[in-house]
């Protein structure tokens, strides 16, 4: 049966091909002339049909509509620079096919995008309302690719959402969806989707979703995988990680600028996909794109935002942007600083650069990107070369405007120069003021108590190492430090030490964990060490650093009281063994304080195995610091 019927297809098929005439388009032969050719190779013998009953069959059906040789009128399209040439395609002598009015109201929406009154009186036009009943008399006839253009045309237009026309097209897009490219499914989402907001949108939006997820084995471009990632917001968490999953695959291919898109989205998303940003990692150091200053800049913003410390990345990235200092801005460099603060990443030619164009830009420099600059020095504790004019250029736009800034950026900026040992005493005024404090004081919001903490520093800055400052000071009752959570998660570099300390004391009394200080900081461990090196109660005798001291016995003469502070990874500059600006900070107010510090850095602490190795490090590093304060 199969048999009989394959030779009657290829006899039907063999006199289409001798009936079609020379003038038939040539779509019509091609499908004609392939089908025959491949079903003759099979079959050789068959009975011919009546050739009048398959004439009338072709001339009543048509298989396809055939995709027409380029016409003048297509130039005229593609060369009108006014919407009036357009419009006077209608009523002329232009033999205008199916796609015609479709390539005509696409070219439209190009020229008028942004001339808002331009469309307004657009729409009034009788040869536009034409233009538009034209296209949806012919909407079954479109090609896919114009269809999809045509949305996205009409939304740029503006037509009012209840408008007969823009609901064809968007329903004649829904039936179409099986058949469309994926590639035009991107195009929807990447084009229409923030125009997408009346209910019969959103239902298509909803279906376009739905097979953008069921079909995302289809991509296979590089275009089309960036385009998606761009549009994540969008898309449902799976297809999410299926784009990525197709990111890894085609990385490869790849260019610069692409890298630089797919990076910029992830950031916008703060989306922290580890994979993917070591795998574009791997290829910007491997591969020698030429990078554009552009470029460099969201690479490091990017990197920045997502936290991703890349050694050799932030190497190349610094290296690179080095020669481009001269043509920033102020508000690129501003942007840049920020970007390698975030990353912990300190050059010192590039920091020194940018402090020189600033400084050769004194004037120009406004006192937000000046802000921003300071900010990522004091995070780095950056100290440049020329720090007295970069900080009297710092201090002079700060004297008329620092009152002006919000209250919270004010805070930041004096706890900065408290951080770099630049503050003066108009500054630590400013901010010690009640009227300014206050409302830090009574808010409960996690980001108004992290600025109150910086208030608490400024405030220890003005105690211990501006002995002229007079004040104000912020109450005693603000600075008693709360209670500490007992459900905080410790640190294995934190559980190992309180267990070495428990170990070394001879009992609890003889020493303090988890100290917390009305200076801001908590001390890891306290001990008080006599003149002839034994631990002495700490409870027995006062404690200046505390709120409320529970001792009131003066120390004894010889005695020192020394403060065990741990550092872990996270407190030190990218790839260095230099702390951060705030825990150099931290560091300085304990020694102000009357302590002798023992530093616990996490690499001295890794190496050291057993437990008795532990308990040697920490008493040779007290005589140490016994040591060093002798000798002063």
């Amino acid at each position: 049966m199969a048999v009989r019927l394959m030779k009657q297809c290829t006899c039907l098929l063999r006199e289409a091909t001798r009936l079609i005439p020379a003038s038939a388009p040539l779509g019509q032969l091609r499908l004609a002339g392939v089908a025959c050719k491949t079903l003759t190779s099979s079959v050789t013998s068959a009975s011919s049909p009546s050739s009048g009953s398959l004439t009338e069959l072709l001339g009543r059906e048509q298989v396809f509509t055939a995709y027409p040789e380029h016409q003048e009128v297509d130039s005229l399209i593609e060369k009108a620079t006014r919407p009036e040439e357009l419009l006077e395609l209608l009523g002329g002598d232009h033999s205008l096919h199916n796609n015609h009015a479709a390539l005509i109201l696409i070219r439209l929406s190009y020229l008028l995008s942004e001339k808002p009154k331009e469309k307004a009186l657009l729409m009034e036009d009788a040869r536009f309302q034409q233009l538009l009943r034209l296209v949806d008399s012919q909407i079954s006839s479109i090609w896919h690719g114009t269809l999809v253009k045509l949305l996205r045309s009409l939304y740029t237009l503006g037509l009012p959402q209840t408008s007969k026309e823009l609901r064809s097209v968007e329903q004649e897009v829904r039936w179409r969806l099986r058949r469309l490219k994926y590639k035009h499914l991107v195009f929807l989402a990447e084009a229409c989707a923030s125009s997408m907001r009346e209910q019969h949108s959103q239902e298509l939006m909803a279906e376009l979703l739905m097979h953008l997820e069921r079909r995302w084995t289809e991509i296979n471009d590089s275009r089309t995988v960036v385009t998606m990632m761009t549009k994540a917001e969008h898309l449902s968490e799976s297809l999410i990680n299926h784009v990525e999953d197709k990111c890894l695959e085609l990385v490869e291919q790849f260019g610069p600028d692409e890298l630089r898109k797919v990076l910029m989205s992830l950031a916008a998303q703060s989306r922290r996909s580890v994979p993917l940003l070591r795998a574009i990692s791997y290829h910007l150091v491997q591969k020698p794109f030429p990078l554009t200053k552009g470029m460099l800049l969201d690479l490091a913003y990017a990197y920045g935002k997502l936290s991703f410390h890349q050694t050799q990345v932030s190497q190349r990235l610094a290296a690179d942007l080095l020669p481009f200092i001269p043509s920033m801005t102020p508000g690129e460099v501003a942007q840049c600083a920020k970007s390698f603060a975030f990353l912990k990443w300190l050059n010192l030619p590039l920091f020194e650069a940018f402090t020189q164009h600033l400084l050769s830009r004194a004037q120009d420099v406004s006192l937000a990107h000046l802000c921003s600059v300071l900010l990522a020095f004091a995070r780095l504790n950056f100290h440049p070369e020329q720090e007295d004019q970069f900080f009297n250029l710092v201090h002079e736009k700060l004297d008329t405007m620092l009152g002006s800034l919000e209250p919270a950026l004010q805070v930041d900026l004096v706890w900065a120069l408290c951080v770099l040992q630049q503050v003066r005493e108009a500054e630590l005024q400013t901010v010690l003021h009640p009227g300014l404090h206050t409302r830090f004081i009574e808010s409960t919001s996690a980001k108004d108590q992290s600025t109150f903490q910086k208030l608490v520093h400024i405030n220890t800055t003005a105690l211990l190492e501006h002995p002229e400052y007079k004040g104000p000071f912020l109450p005693a009752s603000a600075v008693a430090p709360t209670p500490l959570s007992s459900s905080k998660k410790m640190t294995p570099l934190q559980k190992e030490l309180q267990e070495t300390l428990k170990a070394l004391l001879e009992n609890a009394d003889q020493g303090g964990l988890e100290v917390a200080t009305q200076y801001g900081w908590v001390l890891d461990a306290e001990v008080l060490l006599s003149a002839d090196g034994h631990f002495l109660p700490l409870r027995d005798f006062v404690a200046p650093h505390l709120a409320q001291s529970v001792g009131n016995r003066p120390l004894p003469p010889g005695a020192k009281r020394i403060a065990f502070l741990r550092w872990e990874f996270p407190n030190f500059n990218s790839r260095s063994k230099d702390l951060l600006g705030r825990f150099v900070l931290a560091r300085r107010h304990v020694l102000a304080a009357g302590f002798l510090v023992v530093d616990v850095p996490y690499y001295e602490w890794l190496d050291l195995k057993s437990e008795w190795q532990k308990c040697a490090y920490l008493k040779d590093k007290m005589r140490k610091a016994v040591a060093e304060e002798l000798a002063k």
